[in-house]
């Protein structure tokens, strides 16, 4: 709040500046205030701006003895785990009558009480994984568990999917009855022998699920030379690839409308669904080539040959193009939860082609 000494002098510089030849909006705007702010100043006999310079306690606070009598019921034992909110309503229960909810808020806060209230642990703030880049396959694999219906409401049996970030491949899979740690570690040691994975090769990328993160699964990374990497809870954001993929497979048309009879109608239905996806499904990622072609390193000559078709077509009839031919070139970095999202757009070139991740909605799976 400005004294009437400060307004005088803010007018008689303005006024100079004005008598100068400057103008009254610009020189009001260069120290920071209005035309309206001065035009206010100048009606104002007493040079104050209608603001209260009232110092005194309003008459309706509460005194020591009340502020002491809420702070000890806030933290007694019976209301000491609720929130203000939950202890009004209780309090008038009782016929009892202390302050407002909005003055129990203050009072906390004020006394810096206003934080978790309750039994339990407090929720801790999880730092986002570890970005990873894979510039070829077999460096970087995304697992996760889904649910598959069974004849049985209620049961399930699950799918454990593994598959290569870069390639987009699905490198590694089964259905069983339960999940566990034990059924996901058998499964990365085929993968790992049958791609011939060294130690320290491989970051494998999960959520924050029981068989992920379990002491037998861990051990069984640990003893293979396997990288672990868990996104934060309940974040599917920080596992993509996984949940890109669940919603690709359950969203195809020959998804069955039926439950599950057994286990193995439930993997013969899978090993179909797989090998399209491996051989036929073009993926928009990658370019739409297959992810066994990529996996493979053979859309290295297919893209080169779609460029050179698109290249003579145009040269054939230029008029039909207005802007270059439609981009071929193959995305040679793919980024898993990236630091600086806006970073890796710009650092795109002719030579390198990043790909950002790209969320699809988030399917039913396991936690």
């Amino acid at each position: 709040m400005s004294s009437a000494l400060q307004r005088t002098s803010v007018a008689s510089w303005i006024g100079d500046a004005v008598a100068a030849g400057a103008r009254l909006g610009p020189a009001c705007a260069v120290i920071g205030f209005s035309r309206r702010t001065l035009q206010r100043w100048g009606v104002d006999d007493e040079g104050l701006d209608g603001r209260s310079f009232r110092h005194e306690a309003p008459l309706h606070k509460l005194s020591d003895l009340e502020r002491a009598e809420l702070l000890s019921v806030a933290n007694s034992a019976e209301f000491g785990h609720l929130p203000p909110s939950q202890i009004v309503p209780r309090l008038a229960d009782q016929d009892r009558y202390i302050a407002s909810e909005s003055t129990f808020y203050r009072v906390l806060r004020a006394a810096n009480q206003l934080a978790h209230r309750r039994a339990e642990r407090v929720s801790q703030k999880r730092a986002r994984p570890r970005a990873l880049a894979a510039t070829e396959p077999n460096q970087i694999y995304s697992w996760d568990i889904t649910y598959l219906p069974t004849r049985v409401r209620g049961l399930y049996f699950y799918l454990y999917l593994f598959v290569d970030v870069f390639s987009r491949k699905i490198v590694a899979w089964q259905v069983y009855a339960e999940e566990s740690g034990e059924h996901a570690g058998r499964i990365v040691q085929d993968l790992c022998w049958r791609e011939c994975i060294a130690p320290g090769q491989v970051t494998l990328h999960s959520d924050n699920g029981g068989p992920m993160k379990g002491a037998t699964m861990l051990a069984t990374l640990q003893t293979l030379g396997v990288m672990a990497s868990l996104s934060r809870p309940s974040v599917s954001n920080d596992n993509p690839y996984s949940e890109s993929l669940f919603k690709t497979l359950k969203y195809r048309p020959a998804y069955p409308l039926a439950p599950f009879d057994d286990l193995a109608a439930a993997r013969s239905w899978v090993t179909t669904l797989v090998h399209w996806y491996n051989h036929e499904h073009r993926h928009s990622a990658i370019r739409f080539v297959t992810p066994a072609q990529r996996h493979a390193g053979l859309d290295v000559a297919l893209l080169a040959k779609r460029s050179d078709l698109y290249e003579a077509a145009r040269a054939k009839n230029p008029l039909r193009w207005k802007r270059q031919t439609r981009n071929w070139r193959r995305v040679t970095v793919v980024h898993l939860n990236p630091e600086n999202a806006d970073k890796t757009e710009n650092s795109k070139s002719d030579n390198q082609i990043v790909e950002r991740t790209a969320v699809k909605p988030q399917m039913r799976q396991v936690a």
